[in-house]
């Protein structure tokens, strides 16, 4: 239990079976705290809502109160978030929602309160509600064509705010993977975007990007930062340089970096978040320096080093920075040896605590990574092993990826396929089918991508990955180079290509080849669906080959 929750008058209970349990036996419903150690509201309402002794006590005696991190416990997160956090929902024995709300001073949670006992003693189990994505199992299925990436092209062009950049016309978020579909597509609206989010959202003296923006205007941050989020950038920032030149943006990764590699490194591996205390934030770089930083919640997440591994390595590719290689490399290296065990991804482990196994947004979060490695430095590592669990573990027969083992209490045991990590999965699934030549994987991402065509018209910018995959699998695309990482041929082609292309470093990888046409050393050979459509055997014959 964080200390924060101590801190209250709440008898609070972990998440677990033992509430649930103890709520079917006394017949009450269930107060479920959903919090982070990074969100100054969860504070808030610890130390305002949760400490009025009248409240507590009526909480105490009329409810099971649980608290759990959503950090922690994403597979909680999916099926009881609110919108925000802190997440007050309320639960029926069967874990079933009653209601639900985010932020609650002290009247207001009197009222919902009273509401949720009446309606409890009313009405019962049958109060209760189940989201929607919860409810419905069969995939929405379809074949994978252009519209998918011809609705996402629209869909960028309806939604673009062109007065201020980003889409959407009210709170403004970074949307890094919506950067990176349009930087091919509309990069006019990727760099304007880009532009805005670096000029906005990065703290230009601690480092780092805020999370999101609740102005138009991209006005009022919010000031926590996620490891992952700023990862995501530096990532999106990258690939924006090596289309643009632009020094601003390789600046703007590389103060991140910096970021990343000082106030969230551990000593192992990256953190998970810093809180946003905005009094802190808004002053000035001289009062910041006599002023205490905002806690850092130490967290070794396993998805968000994936993504950070990915990241750094994407950014050394482009600028030879030793620092972002290093850093990805330990990260890397950490998270492998002590939360990786054949294949399966663990959460986190502390000295006194193992987080959940199996969750997709894990697996898939080390594959990004481990891909990324074995394009990068010629090092896969267990990335086989992780798609291969992932594969037999996670994957139904239909091609959906459940985001995780359906144990536990509550809704936990429903299973749920989200669609977010499941583009990010198959577009990692598919780099490794390339980087290995083993087709297993290419058609496993395509089963998962098909399993959710039949829904595309009804996504929206938020998703601009799962058309940037489906895109990328109709017609895959590697530059294979017969040399070592590191040699000038292959450093030249990760400059070069674009950034849906793979460059596989063939000596270096225990591979089967993507075409009947063997890879002569020194030689890279540009391959499209099998095919050889190009050679080069020098940086400026490979750039003739990728520009022509």
């Amino acid at each position: 239990m964080d200390t924060a929750a101590e801190e209250t008058n709440v008898e609070w209970y972990e998440w677990g079976e033992e509430p649930f349990e103890i709520a079917a036996r006394t017949e009450k419903p269930l107060l479920l705290s959903l919090v982070t150690r990074w969100s100054e509201e969860c504070r808030e309402m610890d130390r305002t809502t949760y400490t009025e002794p009248r409240t507590a006590a009526h909480i105490n005696d009329r409810f099971v109160p649980v608290r759990a991190d959503a950090d922690r416990h994403p597979q909680v997160r999916e099926r009881y978030h609110m919108g925000g956090f802190p997440s007050t929902v309320f639960l029926t024995p069967a874990g079933t929602i009653l209601t639900g709300a985010t932020l609650l001073g002290v009247d207001g949670f009197r009222q919902i309160l009273e509401g949720v006992r009446k309606r409890w003693e009313q009405q019962g189990e049958k109060a209760g509600s189940t989201p929607r994505a919860l409810r419905e199992s069969d995939a929405p299925a379809g074949p994978l064509e252009a519209r998918i990436e011809e609705h996402m092209i629209e869909q960028l062009l309806a939604a673009y705010d062109t007065e201020f950049g980003g889409w959407g016309d009210d709170v403004k978020f970074p949307m890094a993977r919506t950067i990176e579909f349009a930087l091919v597509r509309a990069r006019d609206q990727a760099t304007r975007t880009a532009d805005a989010v670096s000029t906005h959202l990065l703290d230009t003296y601690d480092g780092g990007f805020y999370r999101f923006a609740r102005n138009r205007n991209w006005g009022g941050p919010r000031y926590e930062k996620l490891t992952d989020e700023n990862a995501a950038l530096v990532r999106a920032l990258s690939y924006a340089y090596r289309y643009t030149g632009e020094e601003s943006y390789r600046a703007a990764a590389e103060q991140t970096i910096q970021y990343l590699t000082t106030t969230m490194w551990t000593g192992s591996a990256f953190a998970n978040a810093q809180g946003g205390n905005e009094a802190y934030f808004r002053l000035e770089a001289t009062e910041r320096e006599d002023s205490e930083e905002p806690p850092v919640d130490e967290t070794i997440l396993a998805d968000k080093n994936g993504y950070a591994v990915d990241a750094l390595l994407r950014y050394w590719s482009y600028t030879d920075d030793e620092r972002a290689q290093r850093y990805a490399e330990r990260a890397r290296d950490y998270v492998t040896d002590e939360l990786i065990d054949n294949g399966e991804v663990t959460h986190y482990r502390t000295a006194n605590e193992t987080g959940p196994a199996g969750l997709l947004s894990d697996q898939t979060g080390m594959l990004t990574g481990l891909t990324t490695s074995g394009a990068v430095l010629g090092e896969l590592g267990p990335a086989r092993a992780v798609a291969d669990w992932t594969i037999a573990s996670l994957q139904t027969e239909e091609g959906l990826l459940c985001d995780g083992p359906t144990t536990g209490p509550g809704l936990l045991a429903k299973v749920l396929y989200p669609l977010d990590t499941t583009a990010d999965c198959a577009d990692a699934l598919l780099d490794l089918a390339l980087l290995t030549g083993d087709e297993r994987y290419e058609l496993a991402a395509k089963d998962a991508i098909t399993a959710f065509a039949g829904a595309t018209d009804r996504m929206g910018v938020q998703v601009a990955q799962y058309a940037t995959v489906s895109a990328r699998l109709r017609s895959p695309q590697a530059l294979v180079v017969g040399t070592e990482a590191g040699a000038d041929l292959h450093r030249a082609a990760l400059r070069l290509v674009d950034h849906e292309t793979v460059v596989v470093p063939a000596k270096g990888i225990d591979r089967t080849p993507l075409s009947d046409e063997p890879v002569a050393d020194g030689t890279a050979h540009l391959v499209r669906d099998g095919t050889v459509i190009g050679t080069a055997t020098t940086p400026p014959e490979l750039e003739s080959l990728l520009t022509g």
